[in-house]
């Protein structure tokens, strides 16, 4: 029942709620009960204290006797008096009694509950006969079943002595009917409250949810090897950027798998055109169709291809060290500038035979850069040999080479050339990737040459970019540490 998002949403919300109007009924409660008490007893003093005050004046403008002799004389004012202060309440009872304590009447809800010959008990009447006002919860011991709250005032006689007593008893000091209304009103509106929250979360919970199940289904998709599943953007909230990344996840897979469909295609290329080569011409050599005084040239050319294939495996072999964490660097200082000249001169055939017109900008004659010199020749190699191979008949291939601020060193590769197309430019430093995709111009890489240089300039914490105008020109450019 609560594996859903949607059960667990909503009944966690509607806990919430009902919590909330539950903490807030006992605080409705609470006030209501302090207020209605306060109320109360205000209203029971008050009847109390008029009443007593009343039968006082009538006792000093009568004809004498006890307060029992006044009442079974004429009691009907006295009742009058009572009853209007029981009349207060529903659960109020007025009752009158002599010095005694004998009850001489009373008027109110539980009158019926008191008998002929009961009496108020002693424990209340002492304080009474001394002149205090009595306030407290009773139980009036023979008088009611239950304890009543109870406000007692005395009624004094001419001769000064107190003649009697006036008791407003409460069986409740809560206004119970005013309690019940409200607690019923806010029942009423939290299940009111309770509906229109069950309907926003469940139209808030399904905009959550429906792109999280298009997602789920996207990704089922790739697991089945459907990289072409893309899920709809809606809005512009977390959701919505969890679909862009989402999204950007699929192309990045879809690409790779396009990557690897690509590379599988050219390492079997490069893999079968050299030894087929090879084993054609040591066939020729074998069967005798090669003449000796060619020996040397076909055998050149088995040299050629076998190293063609060595420089694959070299490839292959480094790119799994890499991926597998155990190609370590040790940073050291070396002269960057002179691993530049040196790289430059052994190109110096190739620039040749391009013609190209080659210039090595070094702001100093020697920059000092701290890193892993055996893996930033390989890059630095790399570039150059891409940028010879790349550029124009006759155009213009540079080294440059200049500090920048925080002691980084900036190493740029430029050559005159195609470039690289603007859609190309987010992947070159992808594995396996290659922009050439006729290999017209690169028929001996196999994409793996710029995804080594990034790994390796990333395990050094620096930066490797390219900037490129499509059909005039291409730059690389990585940063070093120096010192």
């Amino acid at each position: 029942m609560f594996k859903g998002v949607f059960a667990k949403y909503i009944t966690t919300f509607m806990m919430l709620i009902l919590l909330s109007f539950s903490f807030l009924i006992v605080i409705i409660a609470a006030i209501i009960g302090n207020s209605s008490q306060k109320t109360k007893a205000t209203m029971m003093e008050t009847a109390a204290t008029s009443s007593a005050a009343y039968l006082e004046a009538q006792l000093k403008d009568g004809e004498g006797g006890t307060l029992a002799e006044r009442i079974a004389a004429d009691g009907a004012d006295a009742e009058a008096v009572l009853s209007v202060a029981a009349s207060h309440s529903d659960d109020v009872t007025a009752v009158l009694a002599d010095s005694n304590g004998k009850i001489l009447f009373a008027v109110g809800s539980d009158r019926e509950e008191i008998g002929a010959e009961d009496t108020i008990p002693k424990t209340l009447m002492d304080p009474l006969c001394r002149g205090e006002t009595v306030s407290r919860k009773h139980q009036l011991s023979g008088v009611f079943e239950s304890d009543h709250f109870v406000w007692a005032v005395p009624i004094w006689g001419e001769d000064g002595t107190v003649a009697g007593t006036v008791l407003i008893c409460s069986s409740t000091m809560l206004q119970a009917d005013l309690l019940k209304e409200i607690v019923q009103a806010i029942v009423l509106s939290s299940l009111w409250v309770l509906i229109a929250a069950l309907i926003a979360v469940y139209f808030i919970s399904e905009r959550v949810i429906g792109p999280l199940r298009e997602i789920s289904r996207a990704a089922k998709s790739f697991a089945s090897g459907k990289f072409d599943v893309r899920v709809p953007v809606r809005g512009s909230d977390e959701v919505a950027e969890l679909a862009v990344a989402f999204n950007n996840m699929a192309e990045s897979m879809n690409n790779y798998d396009t990557m690897r469909n690509t590379f599988m295609s050219n390492v079997s290329h490069d893999l079968r055109t050299p030894m087929t080569s090879i084993a054609g011409f040591v066939d020729g050599i074998l069967d005798g169709v090669i003449p000796p005084e060619k020996y040397d040239h076909y055998l050149r050319i088995v040299s050629e291809e076998v190293k063609r294939l060595s420089r694959l495996v070299a490839s292959l072999l480094d790119l799994s060290r890499i991926q597998a964490g155990e190609r370590k660097f040790t940073m050291a200082p070396f002269d960057i500038c002179e691993m530049g000249r040196q790289i430059l001169l052994s190109f110096e055939q190739k620039l040749n035979d391009k013609h190209l017109d080659v210039s090595f900008d070094c702001y100093e004659d020697h920059l000092t850069a701290v890193a892993d010199r055996d893996a930033i020749y390989q890059i630095f190699y790399n570039l150059c040999d891409n940028g010879v191979k790349f550029a124009s008949e006759g155009g213009t291939f540079r080294i440059a080479i200049r500090k920048l601020k925080n002691k980084k060193i900036l190493v740029s590769v430029y050559n005159d050339g195609q470039g690289i197309a603007d859609a190309d430019l987010p992947y070159v430093f992808e594995r396996f990737y290659k922009s050439d995709k006729s290999r017209g111009l690169n028929k001996s890489g196999v994409g793996l040459g710029l995804f080594i240089a990034k790994t390796i300039v990333d395990a050094h914490g620096e930066q490797i970019w390219v900037d490129s105008e499509y059909g005039k020109s291409c730059c690389f450019n990585f940063t070093l540490s120096g010192e």
